[in-house]
């Protein structure tokens, strides 16, 4: 039995860059077989023209010395042809322009002519040449025109003439046109430099703005995800309903730190494919939108885009035109995609882990052994997969950082503190979550609230398990909670201790800031800082919320029937929240009683009464102050101030004994206490003296002390 005798191109690596080092040159053999017609039309001979243009000879020669001797310019064209598809024959592996050729069904005229137009990003000595060919139009790119007459094997119309040639290359967005106004026969062709790139088998990480390329083996098998099983059962089916076409688009819903890219690479890998991620806002920006087709399948990548949709609003998928593979879309909780996508599509929705997975999590990510307190972590952080991963990474170095090999609590801590910042700062304000409750000085029954709240945050994961049947799907880890009262009732303060005690953080959000004047921008607001906050599991709270939670009105007007759709939209999602959220109001009368419904604890705080007011000062003065008991007790009985004023006042004492060197004495603290009428626009019951007005003195004695004020 005789071997198959040896192609010319054998000794090419079957690799992309061999694959496109030989239609590169089979490209520059039609540009001279060109170049040689137009010479014979002015009377000139081939080597005249390498004469002119050394390197074409050069060319030529590394050319000859593949091809057969006697062979004729017209029957060379077919032997380009018939040695290129030998040679891929013998390679197994992915090859870019073979791949792109086979998913845009390009012939292989449409092929070269691609390589043809890109001759100029290879070398620039070929663009003098073609702005020769194309005189008087002094263009160093090629025409349709020009690139279409290189690849014709006859002269029929409709069959191969330059239109026939180009058309596919333009119809798949693998060339540009840079002069659409100009004939069509003079357009001016470019392949874009990612396109050139990817064709050539050198792509990096980040090729373009809006997309990031991830290895198959950056991402685990698909049993290896840590998925609740229920859900890794269905996941194992995928792969296969994507490979053979009974499904193209599989739509990944997750919150923010889901590990939804994780599974969709897990998919890629089962594919053999790598993965694309794709920002679905930055590939709008440009031209990625028309690129990430035909880059997708030179790449063969699984293309993975990622949408950041508000309530209400819809994605489009980008065309995907020179790309028969499926997609791969990663959507929040809001949103939804055309009617394009609904039509072969497979839909999972990516829970939050339970404690058992996060606690898989936090070994596989950290290393197992290496996490103090686990199931403090654990039961502390009730986050997603792919936050975990971030965390871990982060607390490692900051042991590292303190030459230790295992994590501590605290180190979990810091790194979720920064992890925090950079993705909650631009929409909320952190606050100093601390304090303990012996710092509140509140009545009995808003104690024992603020306690029942504390055992419902504490327990809110672990009460879902020792619940019974009747509540079904009704309920819920997260922990929803009003307080009401007038400002400086210590509704702030609460919320810091809360957050201190749980060792959580707090973010703050202004709701009269959130409403926008605009159609739909107060739920999109609404949104962002609701979804990140939930994610993060960071304690939430909603300040002023009267300004979106008031009572419903009558729809009279417009304003009206957007004005109670922002209220509906935040119950809806209020009632869904995973997280801890406090709503603070000064108007409890005033909410809607629909929100008082859905809230699992609500909390009154009342204007402090003489014995909170006396605590109060008790707990603001400095060690060592020498203010009298008997006037701190005239003070608070007589001196209906707030918690937040009677700080106020013993912060302005304090600035004024500090300003004397000397310690806070009555008359610092009565001068406090006078700013604080003053800053209400009242009159202070205390006199000159710090005596109070005798009630037994009659009118003239109460007048007489007012007057002094």
């Amino acid at each position: 039995m005789t071997s198959p005798a040896a192609g010319p191109f054998d000794h090419v690596p079957r690799t992309p860059g061999g694959h496109f080092v030989i239609n590169l040159y089979a490209a520059i053999y039609r540009l001279l077989h060109q170049t040689r017609r137009f010479a014979e039309l002015s009377g000139a001979a081939l080597e005249q023209v390498f004469e002119r243009y050394p390197f074409l000879g050069e060319y030529f020669d590394e050319m000859r010395r593949h091809m057969p001797e006697d062979i004729t310019w017209e029957r060379a064209t077919g032997w380009w042809r018939e040695q290129i598809e030998a040679w891929e024959r013998g390679c197994a592996g992915h090859l870019p322009l073979r791949a792109l050729a086979d998913q845009a069904a390009l012939p292989f005229a449409s092929r070269l002519a691609f390589m043809a137009i890109g001759l100029v990003e290879e070398d620039s000595r070929f663009g003098t040449l073609l702005a020769e060919l194309q005189e008087p139009l002094a263009h160093r790119r090629p025409t349709l025109e020009l690139a279409g007459q290189m690849m014709m094997d006859s002269a029929l119309v409709g069959e191969s003439d330059p239109w026939t040639v180009c058309r596919p290359l333009l119809a798949a967005g693998l060339v540009e046109v840079q002069n659409r106004p100009a004939p069509r026969s003079e357009w001016l062709l470019r392949v874009p430099p990612l396109l050139w790139d990817a064709v050539r088998g050198q792509v990096e990480e980040r090729p373009a703005p809006w997309c990031r390329l991830h290895e198959a083996e950056s991402f685990p098998a698909v049993d290896e995800l840590l998925l609740p099983a229920e859900l890794l059962a269905k996941l194992a089916k995928i792969p296969a309903l994507l490979a053979d076409g009974r499904a193209r688009v599989l739509v990944l819903r997750g919150a923010p730190g889901a590990d939804a890219l994780r599974v969709a690479g897990a998919v890629a890998r089962a594919l053999g494919r790598g993965l694309a991620e794709v920002e679905a806002e930055r590939l709008a920006e440009g031209d990625g939108r028309q690129l990430l087709g035909p880059f997708a399948a030179l790449c063969h990548v699984l293309p993975c885009v990622r949408y950041d949709l508000g309530p209400g609003e819809t994605g489009e998928l980008p065309p995907l035109t020179g790309y028969a593979g499926p997609l791969a879309v990663i959507l929040g909780a809001e949103g939804g995609l055309g009617s394009e996508a609904t039509e072969a599509s497979l839909g999972l929705t990516l829970p939050s882990p339970d404690a058992e997975l996060r606690a898989r999590h936090w070994r596989e990510a950290a290393g197992e052994g290496r996490l103090e307190q686990l199931d403090a972590v654990v039961d502390g952080f009730h986050l997603g997969g792919g936050f975990i991963r971030k965390l871990a990474r982060a607390a490692l170095a900051q042991a590292a950082l303190e030459g230790r090999q295992r994590i501590a609590l605290a180190d979990v801590r810091e790194a979720s503190r920064t992890l925090n910042r950079q993705m909650l700062d631009t929409l909320a304000s952190p606050m100093p979550a601390r304090g303990e409750w012996d710092d509140l000085v509140a009545v009995p029954g808003t104690r024992a609230k603020l306690s029942e709240l504390e055992r419902r945050c504490r327990f809110r994961e672990r009460l879902l398990a020792h619940l019974g049947p009747a509540f079904g799907v009704n309920a819920q880890r997260g922990v929803r909670a009003l307080f009401t009262g007038a400002s400086g009732t210590g509704k702030t303060l609460a919320a810091r201790i809360l957050a201190a005690v749980l060792g959580m953080d707090l973010y703050r959000v202004d709701l009269a800031a959130v409403v926008n004047k605009y159609i739909g921008e107060t739920e999109k607001n609404l949104h962002q800082v609701l979804s990140r906050a939930e994610a993060l599991d960071v304690v939430l709270l909603l300040d002023e919320g009267d300004a979106l939670l008031g009572q419903r009105t009558d729809v009279k007007s417009a304003n009206d029937r957007y004005a109670n759709l922002e209220t509906n939209y935040l119950l809806q999602r209020l009632e869904h929240y995973q997280g801890i959220v406090l709503v603070t109001t000064n108007l409890g009368d005033n909410i809607d009683q629909a929100f008082q419904r859905r809230m699992d604890v609500v909390v009154p705080f009342f204007a402090p009464q003489p014995e909170e007011r006396l605590q109060i000062l008790r707990l603001h003065l400095p060690t060592g102050h020498r203010v009298a008991e008997l006037f701190l007790e005239r003070v608070a009985l007589r001196c209906a101030l707030t918690g937040s004023q009677l700080r106020n006042a013993v912060l302005h004492g304090t600035l004024l004994a500090l300003e004397e060197h000397r310690p806070v004495e009555d008359g610092h603290l009565e001068e406090g206490v006078r700013s604080e009428y003053r800053k209400a626009g009242g009159l202070c019951p205390l006199d000159a003296r710090g005596a109070l007005p005798d009630p037994e003195g009659g009118v003239e004695s109460f007048l007489a002390a007012f007057t002094r004020v």
